[in-house]
């Protein structure tokens, strides 16, 4: 479990570490085992107020693909010097107008047992077109609770960080230094 402690300290890190003029300002950054997310926000392209949407999403995509080509290097640093610092990988991404794009992403596999009735779920999903794979399937449905249950989880998560806190200010705390051998 990340901390909010901890996920302060990782984007006050890459605020540090990241060039000012890499973003107009870093949006997210979010953390779990595996991956460290760093979204940050881009310019978008200049266009005439009554621009056709298809002339403004083409100018979004290509805005977001020089972007990418353009900081590649750096982000590459930064993302060696954080997996060093951090032991997780790097993963990384641009807001430009209403346009979000990640450009690279960590795709866990998750180990998990489904008794029948929950696989018939899956494969009903795969039927009804909505994925192509059990996995995505499984992916669909996680995204499906994370949306309708987020002030849920959110709860659940403090919770837990004051769980954290709480056992660190318990007896065993202070027992590293108290189980040091006296200097002879």
């Amino acid at each position: 479990m990340i901390t909010s402690e901890r996920q302060q300290e990782l984007r006050g890190w890459f605020a540090g570490r990241l060039p000012d003029d890499l973003f107009e300002e870093v949006t997210e950054v979010t953390v779990d085992r595996e991956e460290i997310t760093v979204i940050g926000r881009i310019g978008a392209p200049r266009l005439a107020e009554d621009a056709p949407a298809a002339e403004r999403d083409a100018a979004l995509r290509s805005r977001i693909e020089e972007f990418r080509e353009r900081t590649r290097e750096e982000r590459i640093a930064a993302a060696r010097d954080a997996e060093h610092r951090f032991g997780r990988k790097v993963s990384w991404g641009v807001e430009c107008g209403a346009r979000r794009a990640l450009f690279t992403h960590v795709a866990a596999p998750v180990m998990t047992r489904l008794r029948q009735p929950e696989r018939q779920v899956l494969d009903t999903l795969i039927a009804g077109g909505v994925a192509r794979s059990r996995s995505d399937a499984l992916a669909w449905c996680v995204r499906l609770v994370q949306r309708h249950t987020d002030d849920w989880l959110t709860e659940l998560r403090d919770s837990l960080e004051h769980v954290q806190r709480v056992r660190a200010q318990g007896p065993d705390a202070d027992t590293r230094e108290d189980t040091a051998a006296p200097d002879a």
